[in-house]
């Protein structure tokens, strides 16, 4: 059993230094680090029109490609740099009215990294209240499932993170952000969701501790996941319906961090991937990354070494990004992320941002996304709720371009057929965790993971979320 120092602490990189800013326009396509004229003369109100970064000389010499090209040493990165960039990736394309907020909000999260008190207080929530540690669980008839005619085939352990209290991995975040909001003197949180499963979270953990919670979810997703939207309104929480745009995840965070502008003095956004601006990234990567260290530790006392393949899908990232971030070190340790590729790459109904995306900013961060060739955003599909985002977090965009992650696509169907076929083998509920399934159908399709790998799948959902789409 690890010990409570070792599920609650996280080592964030250095504080960032005080820049010049620069305006640019948002979103836009940005294939190159190119500033436009001062601007302070524009409103700064609407988060879609203008927007500040702070600029960082060194960037354009820095960029992934070039680290790539050097055959940089990963112990040698900076994951975020001092201005809160992964290579080209990341950064701060926020109006005016928040960079004091995520300024106060960088400085708070650094100084928490060393407070006995904060990191005791989170080490004891998430063993007593969340449940951690989460069991590294050999599932030995789905690794009989898809052993080959020839006797070879990778042996499958799933981090079951769907067993967290709330089902998946999102409390982790929730709960260590609540308590940062505590510490911050905010006693308003709102958040957005897709899947229902980071409002849940959310709700949770200001029901927990007695804050008030506002919840942005698309129309469209709060039809596809009305349990979770019951689940939040009986846990205190008001959801708040956003009809705007594709009615999704997207629109639900633009709608988020239009309030977090209106109301940045009393409010804290707990935003619940691993995207949008400085620091958040960085912030919820590293309240995530228990689920690697948990995993480094019980790989070592279940077969004395490390999992030799990780297989996580691939959203916003967070579920992702939470495994990997332990061993982007370990370069003989491959790290695949698996998109929903929806009805097919070439179908134009997809949600694989990291492998048919172009380099643009949404939502505060540059990074890769769907968009036209005037820089608008391309509604994205995928059967899974919370899978549809025209977005991807910037260290995912960083880790793909230096070739230290695979990304690949797996579509609705390929899921379907596999969600039930895992009903068959080890999920002992429905079995139908499309945001866990992906990476599931994606060892169906055929990859080349050698024979008696660890192959690691990250189970990073509950079965019941998307009972009524599989029904539809």
């Amino acid at each position: 059993m690890a010990t409570a120092s070792t599920a609650a602490t996280f080592r964030p990189s250095s504080v960032s230094a005080s820049s010049e800013l620069t305006h640019l326009r948002s979103p836009s396509k940005l294939p190159k680090f190119t500033p436009l004229p001062s601007a302070r003369s524009r409103s700064s109100s609407s988060f879609s029109v203008s927007c500040t970064i702070a600029k960082d000389p060194a960037v354009v010499m820095a960029d992934s490609e070039k680290i790539k090209a050097a055959g940089s040493d990963p112990t040698m990165w900076q994951r975020p740099d001092s201005f809160g960039r992964f290579g080209k990736f990341g950064g701060k394309y926020v109006p005016e009215t928040l960079m004091h907020a995520l300024s106060e909000l960088e400085t708070a999260f650094y100084s928490l990294a060393t407070d006995e008190d904060f990191q005791r207080e989170l080490a004891e929530i998430l063993k007593d209240y969340v449940g951690r540690e989460s069991p590294l669980y050999f599932a030995e008839r789905l690794t009989e499932h898809y052993r080959r005619e020839n006797g070879e085939g990778p042996l499958i352990y799933l981090k079951r993170e769907d067993l967290n209290h709330t089902g998946a991995h999102k409390i982790n975040n929730a709960v260590a952000q609540a308590l940062l909001a505590k510490r911050l003197g905010k006693k308003r949180i709102i958040a957005e969701t897709g899947a229902g499963q980071h409002g849940v979270a959310t709700a949770t953990v200001c029901a927990r501790f007695g804050l008030q919670c506002i919840i942005y979810m698309g129309a469209q997703d709060m039809e596809r996941q009305a349990l979770n939207v019951f689940r939040m309104r009986l846990l205190g929480a008001e959801v708040r319906g956003v009809h705007s745009g594709t009615a999704t995840l997207k629109d639900a965070t633009s709608e988020a961090i239009r309030d977090w502008v209106t109301n940045v003095e009393t409010t804290h956004y707990i935003l619940g991937s691993v995207a949008g601006p400085h620091p958040y990234p960085m912030m919820v990567r590293d309240f995530h990354a228990v689920i690697g260290k948990e995993t480094r530790k019980q790989a070592m006392e279940k077969w004395g070494g490390k999992p030799d393949v990780l297989v996580a899908c691939v959203g916003g990232g967070s579920n992702a990004m939470g495994l990997f971030h332990e061993f982007v070190d370990d370069t003989e340790v491959r790290m695949i992320g698996v998109e929903a590729a929806g009805f097919g790459l070439d179908s134009g109904k997809h949600a694989a941002t990291l492998t048919k995306g172009d380099v643009g900013v949404l939502n505060g961060a540059m990074s890769y996304l769907l968009q036209d060739d005037d820089g608008q955003i391309i509604e994205p599909h995928s059967i899974s709720a919370g899978l549809d985002y025209p977005g991807v977090g910037p260290e995912h965009s960083f880790l793909k371009d230096v070739g230290r992650a695979e990304y690949f696509s797996v579509t609705d169907e390929e899921a379907l057929e596999d969600s039930y076929g895992q009903t068959k083998e080890d999920i002992p509920y429905i079995g139908i965790i499309y945001k866990g399934i992906h990476p599931f159908a994606f060892s169906a399709k055929g990859s080349d993971l050698k024979d008696d790998n660890a192959h690691h799948d990250h189970e990073s959902y509950y079965g019941d979320r998307d009972t009524e789409s599989l029904v539809k």
